[in-house]
């Protein structure tokens, strides 16, 4: 076993896939809700993890990219903690860490609170939310780690779907000159994280 350092706009389609549901970790039921087809999971891949997430999305005032000119809010990373969706029970923590997978470049992080395993993801689609809300995100697995104690149940994450967001977005003021450079804003958040695993053959 190798032990590492655990940390880490589109449009709706018209199409949208069937609810997903499996059986949760613990013999709960897992309902998907409906995505945009552009957000369906690959073929082979079921859930077998539903979480509730509070905490905050994470800005800070930068220069905006070339070759536009002035300033604007940056996204850094997540930071918010991960709950079972019917019982007040801590499952999970998210965060922005260096993934060992990729010569430790920062990306969205997962640990589990208390197997230690982990899971690093990049964004592979997104959509806005219906809402308004931070956009409904499909991220794709870069790496994983298992505890250091050998748990493993988020290191056999292929894919994440952040569904149900509310809030996030970056604030509409705060980040107008170069004066407000280096500025910092922390925006509260809630969404789903749904994992997903290959499915088992038989």
């Amino acid at each position: 076993m190798t032990h590492r350092s655990l940390f880490a706009s589109g449009l709706f389609v018209l199409a949208l896939a069937l609810p997903v549901a499996a059986s949760a970790q613990h013999g709960g039921r897992i309902d998907v809700p409906e995505v945009p087809a552009i957000l369906m999971v690959e073929e082979g891949n079921v859930p077998f993890l539903q979480t509730r997430a509070y905490g905050t999305q994470n800005y800070f005032c930068a220069p905006k990219a070339a070759p536009a000119t002035g300033v604007a809010w940056k996204l850094y990373g997540p930071q918010a903690t991960l709950y079972t969706p019917n019982a007040p029970m801590q499952v999970a923590t998210h965060f922005l860490s260096p993934n060992p997978d990729e010569q430790d470049t920062p990306r969205a992080t997962w640990m589990h609170s208390h197997d230690g395993s982990a899971v690093w993801a990049a964004l592979a689609q997104q959509a806005p939310s219906p809402t308004g809300a931070i956009n409904w995100l499909l991220l794709k697995k870069v790496g994983t780690a298992e505890g250091p104690i050998g748990g493993s149940l988020l290191a056999q994450t292929t894919f994440v779907h952040r569904l149900n967001t509310e809030g996030g977005g970056a604030p509409a003021a705060g980040c107008a000159t170069t004066e407000d450079l280096g500025k910092l804003a922390l925006v509260p958040y809630s969404t789903d994280y749904f994992f997903y695993r290959a499915a088992q053959k038989n």
